[in-house]
């Protein structure tokens, strides 16, 4: 008889994971606290309007492809994928909007504009970030980062140092880029990672070659239909969904995990792997005798931002919308700053407005917009309804001026999403949003393991272990730690 695999939530990790292990013969159970699948991922449905609860940036493409072909299927055998162009829209200081265009000539004739000379250095900057990329998403995040051996091959010590991993992201563009805007727009994707420019590795350049080179995407219907399609895929290979399973305890005698406690009762499980946030689940799932790390442990850890989210259901369309706005009016480096070096609610905010019933109409009801606004701010901050409603006031200003048209009162619909509620659905350590950033301390073999160090069948994956945070990463990470189940199980 196959062994029973629970695993715990199902996020993008938790399915990836789930579905790899039955493919390889396991018996799968995944145990969700919330309602339905995807984790941070989530939809909501209200007045008419269909709200992606987090994600909403579809990058990396070939990620996707590459997980539903290894079960012999296609993204298109789940939903049907668009790209956008213009890839989206960046409101500079001034105000100055200026649309990224989707094709390479285009994008290389406006970095000339804005530097002579700049579209030849595009070029090279992509061309080093596409070796980046082909080497760091193919190679070295499907790493399980347990051994230092895992980097022996010359092969792959030759390619960790044209992945600048020693070099800055910050002194990295300068070398290519002057022009303020320029420099915008290539760091902007690091604003995430959970550090500066100053303290990113230039490795995540590679997110560049993601985003300018292989376009921004949309899957209609939104960005759910991707944990539909997951979802479906799992039950396909016969895993078992349950949801409105909160999990009480993972229980472990003699160093063996036996099962979870639930709310509704003990499930036994010959392996477990936790793709709930890894802090909960080892702080407060295990009991201190079988933790790898204590408190002060995840107390140094730096964390990925969180995030102050405003879904709004507007009665009318907005006029210079595209589907992704980034809104860099402001100071870049301040707003950096205040998230990652002196944590506190930004001064002057960035922030980034998704209205996807600019491409699909069937997320807002006829004539009527569907927004979802996001400001990235330090976690662990307290944000109380007065802090929220002040800060949405302060993109309505802006979201209005650019637009030319009121807005407040054509909002028939309002809901707010930050730090309390992260804690409150996800478990999320510190209201994080993103998981662990993405510093060079904490990269590979040095973020927290994906295998427990004190209970032998016990395994973690998500955003607070290897790869990384996103969506991409995640992906990866349960197909990373399918492999060492069966390498050990």
């Amino acid at each position: 008889m196959s062994k029973h695999v629970i695993v715990i939530g199902a996020g993008f990790a938790g399915l990836s994971a789930a579905t790899s292990l039955a493919q390889q013969g396991y018996q799968v159970t995944v145990l969700e606290k919330n309602e339905g699948p995807g984790g941070r991922a989530r939809v909501f449905r209200a007045a008419g309007y269909t709200f992606d609860m987090g994600p909403s940036w579809y990058w990396m493409p070939d990620v996707f492809e590459q997980y539903f072909a290894r079960f012999g299927k296609s993204v298109a055998d789940y939903y049907d994928l668009v790209r956008l162009d213009p890839s989206y829209q960046v409101i500079f200081k001034g105000p100055e909007a200026v649309d990224i265009p989707a094709r390479m000539t285009e994008l290389r004739a406006l970095f000339e504009r804005f530097e002579p000379g700049s579209a030849v250095q595009l070029d090279e900057f992509l061309r080093q970030a596409a070796y980046k990329y082909e080497a760091g998403i193919n190679k070295f995040v499907h790493m399980p980062g347990r051994s230092l051996l895992e980097f022996a091959d010359p092969r792959l010590l030759v390619d960790a140092v044209r992945l600048d991993l020693l070099q800055s992201m910050h002194k990295h563009v300068r070398k290519f880029f002057k022009d303020p805007r320029l420099l915008e727009l290539v760091e902007f994707p690091i604003l995430f990672l959970g550090a500066t420019s100053e303290n990113t590795p230039a490795l995540y350049s590679l997110m560049n070659y993601a985003d300018l080179a292989l376009g921004t995407w949309y899957p209609m219907g939104g960005m759910h239909k991707i944990v539909e399609g997951m979802a479906q895929l799992a039950q396909e290979r016969g895993v078992r969904l349950e949801y409105n399973t909160p999990i009480t305890q993972i229980v472990v005698e003699k160093g063996r995990a036996t099962g979870v406690q639930t709310t509704k009762g003990f499930r036994a499980a010959d392996v477990v792997v936790a793709g709930a946030d890894y802090h909960h689940a080892e702080q407060q799932l295990l009991a201190p005798e079988w933790r790898t790390y204590d408190e002060n442990y995840w107390q140094k850890r730096t964390m990925a931002p969180s995030s102050l989210l405003f879904y709004l259901g507007v009665n009318k369309r907005l006029p210079k919308l595209r589907h992704h706005n980034l809104f860099f009016d402001e100071d870049f480096s301040l707003h950096a700053h205040e998230i990652y070096e002196e944590p506190q609610w930004p001064s002057r905010p960035l922030f980034y407005a998704c209205a996807p019933s600019q491409t699909d109409p069937s997320v807002a009801p006829e004539g009527c917009e569907n927004l979802f606004l996001l400001v990235p701010v330090a976690p662990d901050l307290d944000d109380p309804e007065e802090t929220r409603e002040r800060y949405y006031h302060l993109l309505m200003d802006r979201l209005e001026s650019h637009c030319g048209t009121s807005i407040r009162d054509a909002v028939v619909y309002k809901r707010s999403y930050a730090h309390q509620e992260f804690g409150q659905d996800y478990n999320s350590y510190k209201g994080n949003a993103y998981g662990l950033a993405n510093t060079l301390r904490q990269t590979a073999i040095l973020k927290p393991s994906l295998k427990s160090k004190k209970v032998s069948n016990l395994y973690f994956t998500g955003q607070l272990t290897v790869p990384g945070p996103g969506v991409p990463p995640s992906l990866i990470s349960g197909q990373v730690v399918a492999r060492e189940v069966q390498k050990e199980n």
